[in-house]
């Protein structure tokens, strides 16, 4: 369980955008029930206010629409339902503390290995991304 940093959401395959929707249902589901997310990768969701979550979800849910892949509006009202009065942050402000450079290649190199076992066959957007990000290319 991982939330992918913000600057790769556009760039993700589809099983890995599609997984990481049913993620943030669970994280939800978690934080409702217990109060925590209570997985080493994600508690850090707590540290932050609500908004950066949801705004998280806004956008994984926006590029699947783009994408044409379904969402189930359930799982958006029970994300929304953390802060019914939620406010959407930019991109660029979304965890912006956690969704560092060195965040940005710990989550590049976890999928260039699915990659390179073969999860999935283009890495090129993913490549591109990281490139412009890290070295402005």
């Amino acid at each position: 369980m991982r939330l992918w940093h913000v600057a790769l959401i556009e760039a993700l395959p589809r099983e890995h955008l599609v997984a990481q929707w049913r993620e943030l249902s669970a994280i939800t589901g978690s934080i409702q029930t217990k109060g925590t997310p209570n997985h080493v990768l994600v508690n850090f969701v707590t540290d932050y206010d609500y908004d950066h979550f949801i705004s998280y979800a806004y956008y994984i849910r926006q590029e699947m629409t783009n994408r044409k892949y379904r969402t189930m509006n359930s799982v958006w009202d029970k994300i929304v339902s953390l802060k019914p009065d939620w406010t959407l942050l930019p991109l660029e402000e979304v965890y912006k503390n956690k969704m560092s450079d060195f965040y940005l290649t710990v989550c590049y190199y976890n999928l260039y290995e699915k990659f390179d076992c073969g999860m999935f066959d283009d890495f090129d957007e993913i490549e591109k991304i990281y490139r412009r990000v890290i070295f402005d290319e």
